[in-house]
């Protein structure tokens, strides 16, 4: 991309490969950068990642980083990141939102990592959900978050019916 995303989507372990390719895809519709860090549970190679992208993953605008340290070199200083949760105690749609945003997801079975919900609690939130769901699935919960922070942020000028 030309310019830097004002909205990332990072994925910290990620395990199956249709959620990434549709974050992916979502993310180039938003005109997101997509962050993979850690270990993954998937080859970038593997026909399911690529499928759930369709022809679009050649197009994402994709970084790999190796940990969450690698990662952390790449935000800008002032980004706001905010930490998907069940465990976080705020409401998403009740933070205020800041460019550029970083939304940090865990992995499907894990969540985030331990060492994370520590340094990071003042920003961890939560989708709102009642019922007896324990948590989305990771590509809706991303969906939701990224066009939801897209709205909020008047990243479109319009909205087309």
């Amino acid at each position: 991309m030309s310019s830097e995303p004002l909205i990332h989507i990072v994925l910290v372990e990620p395990e199956i490969p249709q959620n990434a390719g549709n974050v992916g895809r979502t993310c180039l519709a938003l005109g997101a950068r997509l962050h993979l860090v850690g270990k993954l549970g998937f080859s970038l190679d593997e026909k399911q990642l690529k499928r759930a992208g369709l022809d679009y993953w050649s197009s994402v605008d994709l970084a790999v980083h190796e940990n969450w340290d690698g990662f952390l070199k790449n935000v800008p200083s002032g980004a706001q990141m905010l930490f998907f949760s069940t465990r976080g105690k705020e409401n998403f749609w009740d933070r205020a939102l800041t460019n550029p945003l970083f939304l940090v997801f865990g992995s499907e079975s894990r969540g985030l990592p331990t060492e994370l919900y520590r340094r990071h609690d003042d920003a961890l939130v939560r989708l709102p959900m009642t019922g007896d769901v324990r948590s989305l699935n990771l590509a809706t919960a991303a969906g939701i978050a990224a066009y939801d922070s897209a709205r909020r942020l008047q990243l479109f000028p319009t909205i087309v019916s």
